[in-house]
This record gives C-alpha cells, structure tokens and sequence, in this order.
C-alpha cells in the first residue's frame, strides 16, 4: 500500500472513529462545543492532508512519465 492511501485515509478515522473519543460538548475550544471544534478541525487538517497526498502523487506522475520517455 502506498503511502498517499495511508495518509488520505487518516481523516476518514479522525473524524467517524476519533468522535467516539471526542464525543463531548464541554470543554469549549474556540467558543465551539469540543466535537464541534474536532469535526472543524478534521476538516481544516484534511485540506492539509490532500495537499500532501497531491505533492506525492505529483512525484509520482513526474517519476512514471521519465520512466516512459
């Protein structure tokens, strides 16, 4: 498996297996409800994560045309 699987999947597990653990309205974090922020925070980190997954991929693609050539 390839590491760009691995790293687009860690928001899928943060945000449905994470909530089990984050499952609580108290402590308020950013004025936000805690799993409000956890969900919110996913979001923000998976933007993050794609980018990454994105350069990779990019390496990849550069790697296989020269490959071809």
């Amino acid at each position: 498996m390839k590491v760009q699987h691995v790293i687009a999947g860690l928001p899928f597990l943060g945000i449905l297996v994470g909530m089990f653990f984050a499952n609580s309205v108290e402590p308020y974090v950013l004025g936000l409800p805690f799993a409000m922020f956890w969900v919110v925070m996913w979001v923000v980190v998976s933007a993050g994560l794609m980018a990454v997954v994105y350069h990779l991929d990019a390496r990849d693609r550069t790697r296989e045309r020269g490959d071809r050539s």
